[in-house]
């Protein structure tokens, strides 16, 4: 697995790098297609922040920690990925995926095979209209939900408005 580490407001020691591929190691005796992990590391306001983002048969995996320390921020991201790769285990054990031979289950980790998990419950259809992004916006807030789907006026494609965690507005485009 490859690894490539930026810093932002922070200078990327050798140590810092070294510990990284180490912790990030530690993912591969979970699974073996691995893509290329893309690590972020920023510091804001005295908090030490991690954004890793890596790949697995097309499906992203993305985990961020914000700590006082940027080693616990490492441990701390590296073990929500673990977290997620062994949601995704169970997912494709449950569904007898083709996949599954990928995977790698060494005898210390247990993945316990969910019997009842999330899954979908409802269906909505609704009329998309063309509008533009600040219209979706505005439209967003009026029916008080975190996001909207519209046709974008300007492009005509579908497009999805969403609220961001800092109060501001995100726009997801699909590419083509």
């Amino acid at each position: 697995m490859g690894v490539k580490v930026r810093g932002r407001n922070i200078e990327v020691t050798d140590a810092l790098k070294e510990y990284i591929n180490k912790r990030l190691r530690k993912l591969e005796k979970y699974i073996d297609n691995l893509g290329e992990a893309q690590v972020t590391l920023s510091v804001v306001r005295g908090f030490h922040r991690v954004e890793v983002t890596t790949s697995i048969n097309g499906m992203i995996l993305r985990g961020e920690e914000s700590t006082d320390d940027m080693y616990a921020s490492i441990d701390l991201v590296v073990d929500k990925l673990e977290k997620q790769i062994e949601k995704y285990k169970g997912k494709l054990q449950r569904r007898g995926a083709r996949f599954a031979n990928n995977l790698k289950t060494p005898a210390a980790v247990n993945v316990e095979v969910e019997e009842e998990g999330p899954r979908l419950v409802r269906t909505k259809r609704f009329a998309i209209k063309p509008m533009p992004v600040d219209e979706a916006v505005l439209q967003m807030n009026l029916l008080g939900h975190n996001f909207f789907v519209f046709s974008n006026a300007e492009t005509e494609q579908v497009n999805v408005v969403y609220k961001r965690k800092d109060g501001n507005y995100g726009l997801i485009e699909p590419e083509f």
